[in-house]
């Protein structure tokens, strides 16, 4: 995947969030070894979500092997403890994944599915 379709898939991904009442709070936080994609609030609940834009969903969730999700979860404790006044609240992983759809013309946005509390 592009860097260009990637931030694509992101900004796909943020309006998504927002529409949905999530509260976007940071993008692409590059922490230790990994990096957050999107980190969001939603009532008294962080949220890390991890972007995909695969050519296919399969593909999508191949790419979240033990250590990518090893990466996310330091990364997450490097945001936690640098925003203190987050530090106590409920977190939780999610995914979103956006796939684009076969067949069809290239000006119909991929489908997107969200998939909450991914890793435990």
């Amino acid at each position: 995947m592009s860097t260009k379709q990637g931030r694509r898939g992101e900004e796909r991904a943020t309006r998504y969030l927002t529409h949905r009442g999530y509260q976007i709070l940071e993008r692409n936080a590059r922490l230790g070894r990994g990096e957050l994609d999107i980190v969001a609030r939603r009532d008294d609940l962080i949220i890390f979500i991890e972007v995909k834009a695969h050519r296919s969903r399969q593909s999508s969730l191949l790419a979240m092997h033990p250590d990518k999700c090893a990466r996310l979860r330091s990364a997450a404790e490097t945001w936690l403890s640098r925003h203190e006044n987050y530090a106590t609240w409920q977190c939780r992983f999610d995914l979103i994944i956006l796939t684009p759809r076969v067949g069809l013309p290239a000006w119909i946005p991929p489908r997107i599915e969200h998939m909450e509390d991914i890793i435990r």
